[in-house]
């Protein structure tokens, strides 16, 4: 079977593209002047020039030598593997792209939760010692869109679990944050989704493995490949500077700063040096604890946050930690993948704070049958789970958006639940505050 090594083997190969999502559109952007025998196949085209998977696609998509599948289509998933069955090649742009570049440039970033903030960490850490990086990825543009500038600089890639499947070249540097639950319903069970997720530190290549100091990381070592080496968490107080908050994120920081000066050349002091200095013009990222408005009209305040990129258990987890001694109102649910909410379920139940689970969809639901003794209420909508939460709180708190599940099922992405969550606050707060 043919094995592509980089976009320049496949010129003059008939070549299908499957999925056209913003990877897919990226990766046809990138196959122009490449070869001319290309098709598009999607399971819901939006256009009259991509086939639909059910409707003749998949035939099509035999036809082709190799097959450049989107992320969001599991590599398990029948279709896929009859591909292969039949002598197709399938392989994702990502892996095309890893071949072509040089790799010593290349930071990826991976973890189940933890992996946007790192990644925007180390390209900012970068920046402070005058160094040139640029955020990819999914928490960027793909790395292979024609558009984007890639020719100087670090290269500073998230990596989901789905991309990194698909890999058989490793950057130079794999950073891994975390390792958690999420995606089964893509991987099939928690032990796949690690196999899976940890793929990129297995793949071929001379490359340091960096880990995240916490205990699941150092218990699934046997599963990574490549030097491995454990960073250390930050004790200075960075995160804070940054406007970071919790106690997780002094992990983040702490290996973010062993990233960047492994790849520099300087010492880690004098990294955070050039961090602290430049603290002030760091922005967190949108979605993750961000404070959206405060109400004071109740005898204390009552502040709203999003944390609307924690979108699995592990980093709503995170997030309750930062409120570990305040009343909260959780908003959570979404779309149902399938993950354990046992842990967040017990959590919730134990909380020694007034706590309440306003839920929303099949993976809300799901929680809340699985709480025993915390306040559940059930939402309709984004409104509906703004005002009551907001009203489980009459002393005071905060109103957490941390749903712990993807938003599939009502919005197209976490983005535009969070854009919700925010209008939905302005709107209740113009409904308690007097003329």
């Amino acid at each position: 079977m043919f094995r592509p090594t980089g976009f320049a083997d496949l010129t003059g190969r008939r070549v299908g593209i499957f999925g056209l999502g913003v990877e897919g559109r990226a990766t046809r952007r990138r196959l122009a002047g490449v070869t001319a025998d290309l098709v598009v196949v999607d399971d819901h085209p939006s256009d009259d020039e991509v086939l639909a998977t059910a409707d003749g696609g998949l035939a099509v998509l035999m036809t082709c030598d190799v097959v450049i599948k989107s992320p969001g289509i599991p590599r398990r998933r029948d279709d896929v593997i009859a591909l292969e069955a039949h002598g197709v090649s399938v392989t994702s742009a990502l892996n095309l792209w890893m071949h072509e570049v040089d790799r010593t440039r290349v930071i990826a970033v991976t973890g189940t939760k933890g992996k946007s903030t790192t990644t925007s960490l180390i390209a900012f850490f970068l920046t402070c010692l005058g160094e040139e990086a640029v955020v990819l990825g999914n928490i960027g543009r793909p790395p292979y869109d024609p558009d984007v500038a890639t020719s100087r600089g670090w290269l500073v890639v998230e990596v989901s679990s789905f991309q990194s499947l698909d890999l058989t070249l490793a950057p130079s540097l794999v950073c891994v944050t975390s390792l958690g639950a999420d995606h089964l319903d893509w991987h099939g069970s928690l032990a796949q989704y690690h196999q899976d997720k940890l793929q990129i530190t297995r793949a071929a290549g001379d490359h340091v493995t960096l880990l995240s100091p916490v205990s699941e990381l150092r218990d699934a070592t046997d599963s990574m490949g490549g030097e491995l080496v454990i960073a250390s968490k930050d004790e200075t107080g960075l995160s804070e500077r940054l406007g970071l908050l919790g106690a997780h994120n002094d992990l983040n920081v702490g290996l973010a700063l062993d990233a960047v000066a492994r790849v520099t050349g300087r010492d880690v002091d004098h990294v955070r040096a050039a961090a602290t200095a430049h603290a002030a013009h760091f922005v967190p990222l949108r979605g993750r604890l961000t404070p959206v408005a405060t109400s004071t009209r109740t005898p204390l305040p009552l502040r709203f946050v999003d944390d609307g990129l924690a979108t699995a258990p592990l980093p709503t987890l995170a997030a309750l930690e930062v409120f570990a001694d305040q009343s909260v109102a959780l908003i959570a649910g979404g779309f149902d993948r399938g993950v354990d909410y046992r842990e967040l379920a017990e959590f919730l139940d134990q909380r020694a704070h007034p706590t309440h689970l306003v839920f929303m969809g099949p993976a809300g639901e799901r929680l809340a049958r699985q709480c025993r003794s915390v306040a559940r209420h059930p939402a309709s909508d984004m409104a509906s789970a703004v005002r009551l939460a907001a009203d489980a709180l009459p002393a005071g708190g905060v109103v957490l958006l941390s749903p712990a599940a993807p938003s599939f099922d009502a919005y197209r992405d976490w983005s535009e639940r969070s854009d919700d969550f925010a209008r939905c606050v302005a709107r209740y707060l113009e409904t308690i505050t007097p003329d």
